[in-house]
């Protein structure tokens, strides 16, 4: 049998996948005494390791044309599994950093834009047994704006340090990320529907030909 290959931005975007383990483990131990600080400085590299690396396979996907339906589906599963996972350890007591708790509903939000997407393409594709991945701007700027927003909570004790009003920036980012999450969920929600209409009236139009197949005209003779 012939080995399937896969491309490099696919093992990439599966090693982002992978890297969400140590991840989770590191913010398990944020506010633990015995690995406190080192362990939200070792969250944030590996976090900043799976933001470049989003940015990295997406290159390569472009670059050598490497493009595929797995890749199209892995990479916003990797992004929203770690966006899932960091929301709600970053809101939690025990796992978020003092002074920068997650407020709740901003958590909710962000979650329920990736569920509902979610649940989205599951209809879509029960309904139309064709996997439909179309990626809007607005659904990278979301993406763009929660990795921003980690990132600027997993720094602050150290920037407010220097300047206590990086906690104003900080509450900026949680809301533009959670104002970016409504309108991404409004913009998918038009673009299945109309998805779902186009397949409709592809339907109608087959079922049309079937029940009224074109009559052919014949050649008159001379």
């Amino acid at each position: 049998m012939p080995k399937l290959k896969m491309s490099w931005p696919n093992r990439i975007t599966v090693a982002r996948i992978m890297l969400i383990v140590p991840f989770v483990i590191a913010m398990l131990h944020l506010n633990d005494p015995q690995y406190s600080p080192w362990s939200r400085y070792g969250a944030l590299a590996i976090f900043l390791l799976m933001a470049f690396s989003d940015a990295l396979d997406g290159f390569l996907a472009r670059r050598l044309n490497s493009a595929t339906p797995l890749g199209s589906f892995l990479d916003p599963l990797a992004d929203k599994l770690l966006i899932i996972c960091t929301c709600l350890l970053l809101s939690a007591g025990p796992t978020a950093v003092s002074g920068m708790e997650l407020p709740s509903a901003v958590v909710v939000i962000i979650i329920g834009k990736d569920l509902f997407t979610v649940l989205g393409f599951v209809i879509i594709y029960l309904v139309t047994s064709e996997v439909t991945i179309s990626p809007a701007k607005t659904g990278k700027l979301s993406t763009d704006l929660q990795l921003a927003m980690v990132i600027a909570i997993l720094i602050s004790p150290d920037v407010m340090r220097v300047f206590g009003g990086f906690k104003y920036v900080v509450h900026l980012l949680w809301w533009a990320a959670a104002a970016v999450a409504v309108a991404t969920t409004i913009v998918y929600t038009r673009l299945g529907s109309r998805i779902l209409n186009e397949y409709e009236q592809r339907q109608k139009q087959k079922k049309n030909l079937k029940n009224n197949p074109p009559t052919e005209r014949k050649p008159i003779d001379s």
